[in-house]
């Protein structure tokens, strides 16, 4: 798989009109006072196309900065398309080496609690994070450093000491654990509507539409045109297009490639509360077992019961590639013989639990992991925000904070979500 850099370095010999593309003068996680800076009394015009976790938090956050904001959104936000619909996401700290995604998961607790708070409806649930490592436990160990520096609290737990508290999971093949008890899960499609809704109480234009970028010409984008014909203008462009951001714009196809992911629910027992989100936390599991008939290591992760809902599991493990307008959603037996698999061996006393409910979605990350936010190649006033996929959700607040800098000229982003990087 060609690298990111390999794949603009290619961009750049193509289109000799700007040479210069992209050059960073950024230190890595550094927020610099950028030359543009706009005052808020400017009422700067931006229009957001894209309704999700990042674009949805980016159009609060420009608001908020005294910009005139215009959000845009093909079938609304957290819709059955959308990587930010769908009724949970996790919210942990724990990210290997990546500093930046430790302290922006910080952050965005931070204001996902602020918030629910101002708006007085419930969106995190803290039922604690469990890590489960195997035998490359180099991740963790990385992580548990910058979880510190980051004032996250964590317990590092033994596998004896987590099958004490944990009784309902097997933890054979597990060398210790991670816990994060002040993590939990977060109301997806309920998140997204929460931050539509103060977006338009606080002063915002919402508009559902299918749009194409108007011309590219001067290096600016020129309008968005909407599906009825009409084109509307403002000074800034943001395009947080989740998994359509390779139609939008060809050149990324290969950076963010959409991919087929099922997710299933399954139901415990009558009266059977050893799993739901009072006695279990939200748990991954970085063991990378390897199941009988299904070739490969697979990586879980899931979310207990709540809201009444069944018990949640998902393999991490990439899906074929897909169209997330036109993809039938309905799971395949051989994603639910492998999850059924998973389950009777770590969650004995649900193996033969009943599928209640089952979803398809889709990954959209980078090549690389890493989140986009950058200008587009041939465009100064157009960025380009994306690759956070569902593990994006947790840091919407904390990202469409850094975006909305970058947007009005504050701060330069991160050198880590810049399109050449290396």
């Amino acid at each position: 798989m060609k690298s990111i850099a390999r794949i603009f370095h290619g961009i750049r010999q193509a289109r000799s009109s700007r040479r210069n593309f992209l050059k960073s003068s950024a230190v890595a996680g550094a927020y610099l006072i950028g030359s543009r800076a706009l005052a808020s009394s400017s009422r700067s015009s931006v229009i957001v196309v894209g309704a999700g976790a990042f674009g949805g938090w980016t159009a609060l956050h420009l608001l908020r900065k005294g910009a005139k904001v215009t959000l845009l959104d093909a079938w609304g936000p957290g819709n059955s398309r959308a990587s930010s619909g769908g009724e949970t996401r996790v919210i942990r700290a724990t990210y290997g080496s990546g500093r930046i995604y430790t302290q922006m998961a910080a952050r965005a607790l931070q204001l996902w609690q602020e918030n629910e708070q101002r708006w007085n409806v419930k969106l995190f649930s803290r039922s604690g994070v469990l890590w489960m490592t195997g035998s490359d436990d180099s991740y963790e160990r990385a992580a548990l450093p910058l979880m510190t520096e980051a004032g996250v609290r964590f317990e590092k737990l033994s596998a004896a000491e987590c099958g004490k508290r944990w009784p309902q999971i097997n933890f054979d093949g597990i060398s210790w654990s991670v816990y994060e008890p002040d993590s939990g899960y977060l109301a997806a499609r309920r998140g997204c509507e929460a931050v539509l809704n103060a977006f338009l109480k606080e002063g915002g234009e919402y508009r559902q539409a299918q749009i194409t970028p108007g011309l590219t010409a001067s290096n600016h984008i020129h309008g968005i045109k909407l599906g009825s014909g009409e084109l509307l203008n403002a000074d800034s462009y943001v395009f947080a297009c989740g998994p359509w951001l390779g139609k939008v714009f060809s050149f990324l196809a290969p950076i963010v490639t959409p991919t087929r992911q099922e997710v299933f629910f399954f139901g415990t027992a009558a009266g059977d509360l050893r799993f739901n989100d009072a006695q279990l936390p939200v748990w991954g599991d970085d063991s990378k077992r390897e199941l009988d008939g299904f070739p490969g290591k697979h990586w879980f992760y899931g979310i207990p019961g709540n809201h009444w809902r069944g018990f949640k599991i998902a393999d991490d493990t990439r899906g074929a590639v897909i169209d997330p307008t036109t993809m039938e959603r309905e799971i395949s037996s051989e994603g639910l013989a492998a999850a059924r698999a998973y389950l009777r061996f770590r969650f004995p006393s649900l193996g033969d639990a009943p599928l209640v409910e089952s979803r398809v979605c889709q990954y959209e990350n980078s090549t690389d992991q890493n989140f986009i936010l950058d200008h587009h190649p041939e465009a100064e006033n157009a960025w380009i925000v994306g690759g956070g996929s569902g593990h994006g959700f947790k840091h919407g607040p904390a990202f469409g904070e850094i975006v909305s800098d970058a947007v009005l000229g504050l701060k330069a982003p991160p050198v880590d979500f810049k399109l050449d990087r290396c």
